[in-house]
Protein backbone atom coordinates (compact mmCIF):
# COMPACT_ATOMS: atom_id res chain seq x y z
CA UNK A 1 0.00 0.00 0.00
CA UNK A 2 0.72 3.85 -0.24
CA UNK A 3 4.32 4.67 1.38
CA UNK A 4 4.22 8.10 3.70
CA UNK A 5 6.31 11.03 1.99
CA UNK A 6 8.42 12.98 4.53
CA UNK A 7 9.18 15.19 5.41
CA UNK A 8 5.53 16.96 4.64
CA UNK A 9 4.75 20.01 2.81
CA UNK A 10 2.28 22.58 3.74
CA UNK A 11 -0.62 21.36 1.62
CA UNK A 12 0.24 17.85 0.72
CA UNK A 13 -2.48 15.20 1.44
CA UNK A 14 -1.45 12.53 3.08
CA UNK A 15 -2.09 8.85 1.29
CA UNK A 16 -4.97 6.77 2.44
CA UNK A 17 -3.82 2.96 4.13
CA UNK A 18 -5.49 1.34 1.11
CA UNK A 19 -4.18 4.40 -1.21
CA UNK A 20 -3.36 2.76 -5.06
CA UNK A 21 0.21 2.34 -5.49
CA UNK A 22 0.96 1.80 -9.17
CA UNK A 23 -0.95 2.53 -12.19
CA UNK A 24 -3.17 -0.92 -12.68
CA UNK A 25 -4.72 -0.14 -8.72
CA UNK A 26 -5.40 3.12 -9.50
CA UNK A 27 -7.48 1.65 -13.34
CA UNK A 28 -9.11 -0.55 -11.15
CA UNK A 29 -10.11 1.90 -8.60
CA UNK A 30 -11.45 3.78 -11.84
CA UNK A 31 -13.84 0.88 -12.67
CA UNK A 32 -14.77 0.87 -9.76
CA UNK A 33 -15.78 4.82 -9.56
CA UNK A 34 -17.57 4.53 -12.81
CA UNK A 35 -19.60 1.39 -12.13
CA UNK A 36 -20.59 3.60 -8.89
CA UNK A 37 -21.76 6.10 -11.16
CA UNK A 38 -23.67 4.76 -13.84
CA UNK A 39 -25.64 2.52 -11.36
CA UNK A 40 -26.57 5.57 -9.64
CA UNK A 41 -27.34 7.58 -13.04
CA UNK A 42 -29.46 4.64 -13.90
CA UNK A 43 -31.50 5.29 -10.62
CA UNK A 44 -32.36 9.07 -11.70
CA UNK A 45 -32.58 9.06 -15.16
CA UNK A 46 -36.31 8.13 -15.07
CA UNK A 47 -36.44 10.84 -12.67
CA UNK A 48 -35.28 13.05 -15.48
CA UNK A 49 -37.30 11.67 -18.24
CA UNK A 50 -40.65 12.19 -15.89
CA UNK A 51 -39.97 15.39 -14.99
CA UNK A 52 -39.26 16.77 -18.89
CA UNK A 53 -42.32 18.00 -21.31
CA UNK A 54 -40.26 17.39 -24.82
CA UNK A 55 -40.69 13.63 -25.91
CA UNK A 56 -37.87 14.11 -27.69
CA UNK A 57 -35.62 14.86 -24.50
CA UNK A 58 -37.91 12.16 -22.53
CA UNK A 59 -36.96 10.16 -25.61
CA UNK A 60 -33.32 10.65 -25.36
CA UNK A 61 -33.28 10.49 -21.81
CA UNK A 62 -34.64 6.98 -22.28
CA UNK A 63 -32.51 5.98 -24.45
CA UNK A 64 -30.22 6.76 -22.75
CA UNK A 65 -31.47 4.64 -19.39
CA UNK A 66 -30.95 1.75 -21.86
CA UNK A 67 -27.31 2.27 -22.85
CA UNK A 68 -26.87 3.18 -19.31
CA UNK A 69 -28.23 -0.27 -18.56
CA UNK A 70 -25.44 -1.97 -21.10
CA UNK A 71 -22.98 -0.09 -20.22
CA UNK A 72 -22.81 -1.39 -16.87
CA UNK A 73 -22.92 -4.87 -17.93
CA UNK A 74 -19.84 -3.69 -20.33
CA UNK A 75 -18.26 -2.28 -16.71
CA UNK A 76 -18.73 -5.89 -15.62
CA UNK A 77 -17.17 -7.79 -18.50
CA UNK A 78 -13.85 -4.98 -18.26
CA UNK A 79 -13.68 -5.85 -14.85
CA UNK A 80 -13.77 -9.57 -15.72
CA UNK A 81 -11.40 -9.13 -18.36
CA UNK A 82 -8.59 -7.79 -15.97
CA UNK A 83 -9.48 -10.21 -13.53
CA UNK A 84 -10.91 -8.07 -11.22
CA UNK A 85 -14.11 -8.30 -9.29
CA UNK A 86 -17.14 -6.05 -10.20
CA UNK A 87 -17.43 -3.47 -7.41
CA UNK A 88 -18.81 -0.35 -6.75
CA UNK A 89 -16.72 2.22 -4.91
CA UNK A 90 -18.78 5.76 -4.32
CA UNK A 91 -18.12 8.15 -6.86
CA UNK A 92 -18.60 11.30 -5.07
CA UNK A 93 -18.37 13.54 -8.71
CA UNK A 94 -21.44 11.94 -10.06
CA UNK A 95 -23.01 12.08 -6.82
CA UNK A 96 -22.49 15.86 -6.39
CA UNK A 97 -23.44 16.22 -10.36
CA UNK A 98 -27.00 13.94 -9.78
CA UNK A 99 -27.61 16.25 -6.37
CA UNK A 100 -27.44 19.28 -8.53
CA UNK A 101 -29.61 18.01 -11.29
CA UNK A 102 -32.42 17.40 -8.70
CA UNK A 103 -31.83 21.05 -7.83
CA UNK A 104 -31.98 22.43 -11.39
CA UNK A 105 -35.37 20.18 -11.19
CA UNK A 106 -36.42 22.16 -8.38
CA UNK A 107 -35.73 25.73 -9.15
CA UNK A 108 -37.39 25.08 -12.67
CA UNK A 109 -40.89 25.53 -13.35
CA UNK A 110 -42.20 22.19 -15.51
CA UNK A 111 -41.91 23.30 -19.35
CA UNK A 112 -38.95 24.29 -21.77
CA UNK A 113 -37.33 25.82 -18.75
CA UNK A 114 -36.85 22.53 -16.72
CA UNK A 115 -36.12 20.88 -19.78
CA UNK A 116 -33.23 23.46 -20.34
CA UNK A 117 -32.24 22.56 -16.90
CA UNK A 118 -32.18 18.88 -17.49
CA UNK A 119 -30.30 19.37 -20.45
CA UNK A 120 -27.72 21.07 -18.52
CA UNK A 121 -27.46 18.93 -15.91
CA UNK A 122 -27.67 15.72 -18.17
CA UNK A 123 -24.92 17.10 -20.17
CA UNK A 124 -23.00 17.65 -16.79
CA UNK A 125 -23.07 13.99 -16.46
CA UNK A 126 -22.11 13.37 -19.71
CA UNK A 127 -18.56 14.86 -20.22
CA UNK A 128 -18.33 13.73 -16.50
CA UNK A 129 -18.40 9.69 -18.13
CA UNK A 130 -16.28 11.44 -20.87
CA UNK A 131 -13.60 12.49 -19.07
CA UNK A 132 -13.44 9.06 -16.94
CA UNK A 133 -14.12 6.92 -19.59
CA UNK A 134 -11.37 8.22 -21.40
CA UNK A 135 -8.97 8.11 -18.90
CA UNK A 136 -9.91 4.62 -17.81
CA UNK A 137 -9.60 3.38 -21.80
CA UNK A 138 -6.01 5.60 -21.63
CA UNK A 139 -4.95 3.73 -18.61
CA UNK A 140 -5.82 0.50 -19.82
CA UNK A 141 -3.98 0.94 -23.33
CA UNK A 142 -0.83 1.42 -21.11
CA UNK A 143 -1.15 -1.36 -19.13
CA UNK A 144 -2.19 -3.71 -22.39
CA UNK A 145 -5.86 -4.76 -21.37
CA UNK A 146 -6.97 -4.81 -25.30
CA UNK A 147 -9.85 -6.15 -24.11
CA UNK A 148 -10.86 -3.57 -21.57
CA UNK A 149 -10.03 -1.06 -23.57
CA UNK A 150 -12.37 -2.22 -26.42
CA UNK A 151 -14.84 -2.31 -23.91
CA UNK A 152 -14.05 1.36 -22.80
CA UNK A 153 -13.87 2.76 -25.66
CA UNK A 154 -17.17 1.56 -26.89
CA UNK A 155 -19.27 3.41 -23.94
CA UNK A 156 -16.81 6.43 -24.47
CA UNK A 157 -18.30 6.61 -28.03
CA UNK A 158 -22.14 6.13 -26.82
CA UNK A 159 -21.67 9.16 -24.13
CA UNK A 160 -19.97 11.37 -26.75
CA UNK A 161 -23.22 11.17 -28.70
CA UNK A 162 -24.96 11.40 -25.95
CA UNK A 163 -23.63 14.49 -25.56
CA UNK A 164 -24.09 15.68 -29.20
CA UNK A 165 -27.62 14.87 -29.32
CA UNK A 166 -28.36 16.74 -26.28
CA UNK A 167 -26.48 19.55 -27.26
CA UNK A 168 -27.64 19.44 -30.88
CA UNK A 169 -31.64 19.23 -29.26
CA UNK A 170 -31.26 21.85 -26.66
CA UNK A 171 -30.16 24.44 -30.02
CA UNK A 172 -32.59 23.66 -31.87
CA UNK A 173 -35.78 23.18 -29.69
CA UNK A 174 -35.38 23.01 -26.18
CA UNK A 175 -33.40 26.67 -25.26
CA UNK A 176 -35.20 28.44 -27.87
CA UNK A 177 -38.67 27.64 -26.39
CA UNK A 178 -36.91 28.31 -22.97
CA UNK A 179 -35.95 31.46 -24.54
CA UNK A 180 -39.65 32.72 -25.18
CA UNK A 181 -40.86 31.91 -21.56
Amino acid sequence: MAKKASPKKKDQIDAAPDAAENLRELFVHSLKDLYWAEDALSKELPTMADNATSKKLKSALEKHLSETKNQIERLKSAFKSVGEKAEKEKCDAMEGILKEGKSIMKETEPGAVRDAGIIAAAQKVEHYEIASYGTAATFAKILGEKEALTLLLETLKEEKACDKDLTKLAKTEININAKKK
